[in-house]
């Protein structure tokens, strides 16, 4: 079983890499770094949903890993799809053109070991979405279901979120103000939030609640949502994105800083006199 899990690690981490070098290419072929996040959020789901349809000792995938494989298929699709069709309506995008802009003349080189090194920091979800689909036991249960659950309702609502805040942008009146309708008012990035709670879903299938030591590898599945939060609030979401909004709405995103969540939904705060 080890053997097995060491060979789907050194493979996964082969498969991030080898689709990860594709996205430089694109990326300094187009001049445009949002395709870099659109190809990695199609090969994540490419990769996560051939390892779990990895057949153990020759046998047919069974119904969970069908329904894993499912699950990530989804919300590649769902993602990949809204992360391209804002990439087509844009000439570049912004974090990744502030990295550009200071590594100078070697922005190219490191450019791509900044990619490489994100996909061997997306091992752990693939990891997450391989372990998961193999839980020891054929059947379904209430917990792969809940899992189900989890993951569609991450996925409704970082749509939601995004839907609210394009509608926003679309009305004319709005320009240069900050978008605090809707699931906006509550967090300042609902739709990070969201896409950090669809990851839960893998733990969820993978810790068996009756007896959690039944399946030790199902706690690694716990580095899916501690690895998605951390790089959210901490490295490529949060912190240059708001960097950005500081730079473009200056006191208006800073008021909105003073009286909205950073990353979990809560009711705004009252502004301060």
């Amino acid at each position: 079983m080890t053997v097995l899990y060491i060979e789907a690690l050194a493979a996964i981490a082969l498969a991030l890499c080898a689709l990860m070098a594709i996205a430089w290419v694109v990326q300094q072929k187009t001049g445009n770094s949002g395709w870099v996040d659109t190809i990695w959020t199609f090969s994540t789901g490419l990769v996560g949903a051939a390892s779990a349809l990895w057949p153990v000792a020759g046998a047919a995938p069974n119904a969970r890993q069908w329904l894993v494989a499912a699950l990530v298929a989804v919300w590649a699709v769902r993602l990949g799809s809204h992360i391209a069709a804002r990439t087509r309506g844009i000439k570049d995008d912004p974090r990744y053109a502030a990295f550009a802009g200071e590594w100078g003349a070697d922005a190219p080189r490191k450019m791509f070991l900044f990619l490489q090194n994100q996909a061997l920091g997306s091992i752990p979800l693939v990891l997450a979405i391989f372990v998961a689909a193999r839980f020891p036991l054929d059947g379904l249960r209430l917990q792969d279901f809940l899992g189900v659950a989890i993951l569609a309702g991450g996925i409704a609502g970082e749509g939601l979120a995004d839907a609210q805040l394009k509608s926003f942008r679309a009305d004319p009146g709005n320009k240069g103000r900050v978008c605090d309708v809707g699931l906006w008012r509550w967090s300042r990035h609902p739709n990070y939030f969201f896409e950090w709670f669809g990851w839960l879903a893998y733990p969820v299938i993978a810790i068996s609640l009756g007896d959690p030591l039944s399946y030790p590898w199902g706690f690694a599945t716990l580095l899916a949502p501690l690895f998605m939060y951390w790089i959210l609030v901490n490295v490529t979401g949060i912190p240059p994105l708001e960097e950005q909004m500081l730079l473009s709405r200056g006191d208006r995103y800073k008021e909105y800083q003073a009286r909205t969540s950073k990353f979990f939904p809560l009711p705004p705060r009252r502004a301060t006199p």
